[in-house]
């Protein structure tokens, strides 16, 4: 594998993360990302192989809120570049690029926690006033998610698929049960942040029907999705037919006299 293969693999990475975090043009085609490992190692069949499998791997995954999900495309070209460089198969690649996208779970959580600091800067920076610094602090949040993938990336596709697990392991059993902790933690931050900019307060009926569904009955979440897709189509219906019922027929002719 040449200087420049490194190099360019290691930009790859870094073009994936500024992609998630900001275009998301290609955020979870891991086929697309296969795509460019495989042409940038010469061998495009074996990037469409690996991205295509762990394409329909992560399908359904998704990480909600603030939760951290393996990093598939990422896996998908650590995958690709180990499997053609070193010629000892897809298995060995696979196996690599999940190692590193299982490592990414970790360091998105230590990342995301950086980034909560620098969000609160961006705010301070706002109610003084200072856009010019809160927009220039954007960017550091970008690339240090662009140095979350590019980082691992290079060091799997130089040192091989034992250093990231070593790195894994050598990781102290504080810090791994820290980590855990605010994973856990994440995704119900995230949630109820998004709750604040929803008009949770009016239809606060549909969030406890939802809890009870999946907390005391068991539903699935998919399941409750379902119900809340029918729940909506109940209410668009139940409005349509308000407007357009005699007594706000009349109602309006009277407001326009």
């Amino acid at each position: 594998m040449s200087y420049i293969q490194i190099i360019l693999i290691t930009l790859l990475a870094a073009a994936k993360a500024y992609d998630y975090h900001t275009t998301q043009v290609f955020i979870f085609n891991s086929v697309f990302w296969g795509a460019l490992a495989g042409l940038i190692m010469g061998d495009v069949m074996t990037g469409l192989y690996i991205g295509g499998t762990l394409q329909l791997m992560s399908l359904g995954v998704v990480a909600i809120g603030g939760s951290s999900a393996p990093d598939y495309p990422l896996a998908t070209i650590i995958a690709t570049t180990i499997a053609i460089s070193t010629g000892e198969g897809i298995e060995i690649g696979l196996t690599a690029g999940i190692a590193v996208g299982m490592l990414l779970v970790q360091l998105d959580i230590i990342a995301k926690l950086i980034n909560g600091h620098i969000g609160r800067k961006m705010q301070e920076y706002c109610n003084k006033g200072q856009f010019d610094k809160m927009n220039k602090s954007v960017w550091l949040s970008v690339i240090l998610m662009m140095l979350n993938s590019a980082l691992p990336t290079f060091i799997a596709v130089t040192l091989g698929s034992a250093v990231v697990s070593l790195i894994v392991d050598s990781f102290p059993a504080w810090l791994t049960i820290g980590l855990t902790v605010a994973g856990g933690l994440l995704p119900a931050v995230g949630l109820a942040m998004l709750l604040t900019y929803m008009p949770t307060a009016k239809y606060v009926s549909y969030l406890l029907i939802g809890f009870v569904f999946n907390a005391y009955l068991g539903v699935p979440v998919l399941g409750i999705a379902f119900i809340g897709v029918a729940c909506a189509i109940l209410f668009y219906n139940q409005k349509i037919s308000q407007i357009h019922s005699p007594e706000m027929a009349i109602s309006g002719g009277l407001e326009d006299e």
